[in-house]
């Protein structure tokens, strides 16, 4: 069996195979943040409390999670072009659903079908590119696939405000059909058929359990902050959690052809880098978060200008980040990422400082500077996932990278409300759900505390970078 090397047509064409995975690893990533802008539109839409229509942020983050690991098997074992291809389709169908304004209930429906086709995408993009792509080029181009998820994951409240200050908020979703579209005949037209297949049997069983544990979990934390935490069906949900986790594990070191090899852990640089994507990503949605209500309800600024004001974050993220690529081949990874860490953890800080009465120009600095620290972090932090495993686990190690993406967004989503809404709680002396009209005071207190835990997480994914490169030697440089 020959490989995509040796193919000169793939070859001739791995770019235009670069720029139509990168397109749609962009669109949906972006689509776990686009909807934080518009919740407050469609929290008063859809007639339903701004914690309910925050499910639609966090049942797409928890279905991807849930499904990643099974599909980058499933690709493994049948193709990954092939998984990716339906994929697209999928994710399309879903982005078409969701834009019809039914109802809360019917939204989410096309938010889980939106997330399938995404976590379908997001297993395979980086095993296509690391196979077609020759080992002299593979560097730049997994790193771009990293700067378009990057950018997709916190692009999406300035793009989705500007959508808003021209057209409903349905477009948010619709803009996907026709970019859908055109990925999907760009991916029919280029993209070469699968060669390699391993045809191993899937662990079903050990999705299940997976899939359990993710969904009961984070299902339990969003209904604990409606209901309270000692509430029967939240605690019943977070035991089921433990109990399937506990069944996934034991499952898993029985299986021939697990979904996980725990072995992959063994090597610190890995699991250290890992760990620190989770934490960063999560920080970054404590930001998608909060900034919304503060600028759009504590500070009574419109989406559109809102939105404006957020895209000064994507905005130096594509200034820095090929810049980041290319000084992370001169110089190495290691300053780089610990600048970034030590730049998001000052910005947090910052923002612990603002006020309905802080001026514009504090709050551009500031989100300036968490660009400019992500930019810094994530493209070289992308590139020691992937360079610090062996060959045979580069696809393990992709798949595992987008989980921990995705994992860190449902984990900023479900931390960065429970804190925000239990600091708003404590200030107003009784529970609070929502933005609470006329009462800017209580949220900014709630916001302050939620910073405050944003840049507990930033400083410890410092501590833990400069840790992995002690111990990591050479391979840190």
């Amino acid at each position: 069996m020959g490989t995509y090397q040796e193919d000169t047509k793939v070859q001739k064409n791995r770019w235009w195979i670069l720029v139509s995975v990168a397109l749609f690893t962009f669109m949906s990533t972006l689509d776990g943040s686009i909807v934080n802008i518009a919740l407050p539109t469609m929290s008063k839409d859809l007639k339903v409390p701004m914690n309910q229509a925050e499910w639609v942020v966090s049942i797409y983050l928890m279905v991807v999670c849930s499904c990643l690991l099974l599909f980058g098997k499933v690709g493994d074992s049948f193709g990954k072009i092939k998984v990716y291809r339906v994929g697209t389709i999928i994710f399309t169908i879903g982005s078409l659903l969701c834009g019809f304004n039914h109802s809360l209930a019917f939204l989410l429906f096309g938010r889980i079908v939106q997330a399938v086709g995404a976590s379908m995408t997001m297993a395979t993009n980086s095993g296509i590119i690391t196979e077609i792509f020759p080992m002299n080029e593979r560097g730049r181009a997994l790193g771009s696939i990293g700067a378009f998820v990057s950018l997709g994951s916190i692009a999406g409240p300035g793009l989705g405000g500007l959508i808003l200050s021209q057209l409903p908020w349905s477009y948010i979703f619709w803009i996907n059909v026709p970019v859908g579209l055109i990925t999907i005949l760009v991916g029919n037209y280029f993209l070469p058929k699968d060669l390699t297949m391993s045809r191993k049997k899937i662990d079903w069983l050990g999705f299940m359990t997976f899939s359990v544990t993710i969904m009961t979990f984070f299902g339990g934390v969003f209904i604990g902050q409606e209901v309270g935490y000692l509430h029967a069906l939240p605690v019943s949900l977070v035991v089921v959690a433990v109990i399937a986790f506990v069944a996934f594990i034991q499952i898993e070191k029985k299986k021939a052809n697990p979904l996980i090899v725990f072995s992959i852990f063994k090597n610190k640089m890995f699991t250290i880098s890992l760990i620190t994507a989770v934490l960063i990503f999560s920080s970054n949605f404590f930001i998608n978060v909060v900034l919304p209500f503060y600028l759009q309800d504590a500070r009574g600024l419109s989406a559109s200008f809102a939105g404006l004001l957020m895209m000064v974050f994507p905005g130096l993220m594509i200034i820095g980040s090929p810049l980041s690529g290319y000084l992370t081949d001169k110089i190495g990874p290691k300053m780089l990422i610990l600048t970034g860490l030590v730049l998001l953890s000052a910005a947090q800080l910052m923002y612990n400082f603002m006020d309905v009465k802080t001026a514009l120009w504090y709050f551009t600095i500031t989100t300036a500077l968490m660009g400019l620290g992500n930019s810094l972090f994530q493209s070289p932090n992308n590139t020691m996932v992937m360079s610090s495993v062996t060959k045979e686990n580069l696809g393990v190690a992709g798949s595992l990278n987008s989980f921990a993406r995705n994992l860190g967004m449902v984990i900023g989503v479900s931390l960065s409300t429970t804190i925000l809404y239990s600091g708003m709680s404590a200030a107003y002396g009784q529970k609070v759900t929502t933005y609470l009209t006329n009462r800017p005071d209580i949220f900014i207190f709630g916001m302050r505390v939620t910073f405050t835990a944003s840049f507990v997480l930033c400083f410890v994914a410092l501590i833990l970078s400069i840790f992995r490169f002690r111990k990591g030697g050479k391979d840190g440089q």
